[in-house]
């Protein structure tokens, strides 16, 4: 995260650690891959990669050009960096990092064991599969809605993924962290994924109940037609849409 640091004072910019998110987890399991080079690691390796270097390609496209973003202002009380540096790197970097490295336990756990059950690997991949799917679709499904003028796109997008739920994207990131824990982890026995399954639990809580789902609802919400749409819509676990 010190080169990202850097990177975001030289630009002044605190939101360059969000493109810096997807490729932390990547560094971690391309690191334990080639510390401890087996299938396993290098299957894991290939999995985050795919995931993190997509999502880090996504933010940085969809920010080019934007300023900074207003949820760090008001969580670091001031502008970026202007302040202050320790906080800014503390707050934010520091504390990216550690999370990145909590987080990603069920990788680290499974690059330094073997493999009790490849079925259970397999499993893992396919809810991977699974959570890329409904983040890819539904960030390109978004993407195209916003894409259309504002006047005459509908005021709440609620077709395709978006109609089975109100945050497909973050219900996608749940299921890669939980597919990477299936697969890490879970397959090398019961002791090691009941002693990493917080990992992926911290990761869907947040991501529903603290920095994604309910965050971006506080906004969303005072959109006319929104109380129709949560009617119809679960906000996070898909399902066929009510009425």
């Amino acid at each position: 995260m010190g080169s990202t640091a850097a990177v975001s004072r030289r630009l002044d910019r605190v939101a360059v650690v969000d493109v810096a998110w997807g490729l932390a987890f990547v560094a971690i399991a391309l690191a334990l891959a080639l510390v401890w080079p087996d299938a396993h690691s290098w299957l894991l390796a290939a999995l985050v990669t795919a995931w993190g270097g997509r999502l880090a390609w996504h933010i940085g496209r969809r920010s080019r050009g934007h300023g900074e973003d207003p949820r760090y202002e008001k969580m670091l009380g001031g502008p970026g960096w202007s302040s202050g540096a320790g906080r800014v790197v503390t707050k934010v970097f520091l504390t990216q990092a550690v999370v990145a490295f909590l987080i990603s336990a069920p990788v680290q756990v499974a690059a330094a064991y073997d493999v009790r059950w490849w079925t259970v690997v397999w499993a893992g991949v396919v809810v991977w599969a699974v959570g890329v799917f409904f983040e890819v679709v539904g960030d390109a499904q978004l993407e195209a809605y916003k894409a259309q003028p504002r006047e005459s796109r509908p005021m709440i997008l609620d077709t395709g993924l978006w109609g089975w739920s109100r945050h497909p994207n973050y219900f996608g990131d749940a299921c890669v962290w939980w597919g990477l824990w299936i697969a890490g982890a879970l397959a090398l026995g019961w002791l090691p994924g009941l002693l990493t399954v917080w990992a992926p639990a911290a990761m869907t809580y947040f991501v529903r109940n603290v920095t994604g789902a309910k965050l971006l609802e506080r906004t969303m919400s005072q959109r006319e037609g929104w109380d129709e749409y949560a009617a119809r819509v679960p906000l996070f676990v898909p399902r066929p849409p009510r009425g």
